[in-house]
């Protein structure tokens, strides 16, 4: 087992898999949050709509961002490989297809394409949590799609602290700027008429 982890280990940092897969996440997870709070949000101007509606629509739109995701991350991602290993192995005039470059060529799309569309979808849940627990006849404290919208604020100001940490830039001003562009799109989507 130690050595599997080794050689994913390796395999990550021949593809530098890392970096890209740190930001395919922070921009889906990104876009699975403020897609969840323009949902809510609509919602919540609109007239009557039931919370089983909404939580449908939250999940469809979390799954179909989900897909898009996996689906898209791993096409581009794959055909970038390939390319950097036909450039490898031009340059060093030999055939990489059993060596650890290639491996990575293959399992890096992977990866990414699995980070890529499980952060919109992990996003999305954490979000519509009081949704889940209405639909399943569970009571929650507050009332349930104000605390979606809550959710997404506080999910989209956390991404925002972690692009500051892995940036060096202060954490709050990185996190106040995510919030900032959460209240724009709330401000937008209030100007809905209902």
């Amino acid at each position: 087992m130690r050595s599997s982890g080794r050689d994913l280990g390796l395999l990550v940092a021949l593809s530098r898999s890392q970096a890209i897969a740190r930001r395919y996440f922070v921009t889906n997870g990104f876009d699975g949050a403020l897609a969840m709070l323009g949902l809510t949000m609509g919602f919540e101007v609109a007239d009557d709509v039931s919370l089983r509606t909404v939580f449908n629509a939250c999940v469809g739109t979390a799954i179909a961002l989900m897909m898009s995701g996996l689906s898209s991350a791993y096409v581009s991602e794959a055909a970038e490989r390939r390319r950097e290993l036909r450039e490898l192995e031009a340059a060093m005039v030999t055939d990489l297809g059993g060596s650890a470059h290639a491996r990575a060529a293959r399992y890096a799309p992977w990866l990414i394409a699995l980070v890529n569309g499980l952060a919109p979808l992990v996003m999305s849940m954490v979000i519509i949590t009081p949704l889940w627990f209405s639909v399943l006849g569970l009571s929650w404290p507050l009332p349930v799609l104000e605390s979606a919208i809550g959710l997404a604020f506080v999910v989209i100001f956390l991404l925002g602290v972690f692009l500051g940490r892995i940036s060096g830039v202060f954490w709050l001003w990185s996190a106040l700027r995510t919030l900032a562009i959460a209240a724009v799109t709330a401000l937008l989507v209030l100007q809905l008429p209902n």
